[in-house]
């Protein structure tokens, strides 16, 4: 039977591991550090990662290894050239979080127009109560209903959200980050057109040298003051400096970000450090776990490593 190694179980939080167990001798770690990867997967051929990353040098001094599964969909935490070239197939989760991040991406709109975070603590913190006012309007409210929704990145959460917002009242257009041209039943637009139309605008496209870096400042400057920036794909692909700035500045109404360019965010991030904290709604990279997705990504996992072992 091959050796499993999985090196940062944590990540899916004590799911049953049993479908994955069950396929050879398994030995797993809550997480490692850099420096232990070597000699913990030293006699494994399989190994699972889900934020570990596994650099070309990492993956040279691995004489076993035959096959690499990513925990996830992205797999921008793995050299994949360095695993190609030794003839290592890299296989990586699709599909079993679309449905929790595309509904994340719809409730952090919802929460943010309607300014929940805000009357959440006003009710709580006993304001409301000490009011004697039945009505608070201290940060206006906004329906969803007749919003353009812009999308950078087609793929399957994309039109996931595409079809969400649709059923919200949206007018939906995307773009393309790659310029691959297909049949949508949606507008394309250029990136730049793109930002100046949509009211809200999310991002659900791999981390890439393409996309590295794609919403700057000037990127931001070409949104419209009342729009809604979203990013629950990867925290490069913003740049966190100015969008807090962007936020201060009111160059933009608000945005919602579940991934950052360091994991987990450091305290000198300055996203954490706004003037109008409201203005932002953050969450520690989970938009993807809904307990029914970590399920479906053990089964996607046991999947790939079953179909190799049988090839």
């Amino acid at each position: 039977m091959k050796n499993i190694v999985f090196l940062d179980e944590y990540s899916l939080n004590d799911a049953d591991l049993s479908a994955i167990r069950r396929l050879g001798n398994y030995t797993g770690y809550p997480s490692t550090e850099p420096e232990q990867i070597i000699e913990r997967a030293a006699n494994a051929e399989i190994v699972i990662v889900n934020k570990v990353k596994l650099t070309a040098e990492i993956i040279g001094s691995l004489p076993k290894l035959e096959l690499i599964c990513e925990a996830a969909t992205g797999v921008d935490n793995i050299d994949v050239a360095a695993a190609e070239a030794r003839g290592i197939p890299v296989r990586n989760a699709k599909g079993y979080s679309t449905h929790s991040v595309a509904e994340a991406t719809l409730g952090g709109a919802i929460a943010m127009l309607r300014e929940v975070t805000y009357y959440d603590r006003l009710v709580k913190s006993g304001d409301y109560s000490a009011a004697g006012r039945l009505f608070n309007y201290d940060r206006p409210t906004h329906r969803l209903y007749g919003r353009r929704w812009g999308i950078i990145g087609l793929g399957a959460i994309g039109h996931a959200v595409a079809g969400l917002a649709e059923a919200f009242g949206c007018e939906v257009a995307y773009h393309s980050v790659t310029g691959n041209k297909r049949a949508e039943r949606y507008p394309e637009m250029s990136l730049e057109e793109l930002l100046g139309w949509a009211d809200i605008l999310s991002i659900h496209t791999p981390l890439s040298d393409r996309t590295r870096g794609l919403i700057g400042k000037a990127e931001l400057e070409r949104m419209k003051p009342t729009a809604l920036l979203i990013n629950v794909a990867r925290g490069g692909i913003v740049d966190e400096q100015a969008l807090a700035e962007a936020l201060d500045a009111g160059t933009i109404a608000g945005a919602v970000v579940d991934v950052f360019s360091k994991e987990p965010m450091p305290a000198d991030n300055p996203l954490l450090h706004l003037r109008d904290p409201y203005r932002l709604l953050l969450s520690p990279h989970n938009a993807w776990s809904a307990a029914e997705s970590i399920d479906t990504l053990v089964e996607a996992i046991a999947a790939n490593i079953a179909s190799y072992l049988k090839a």
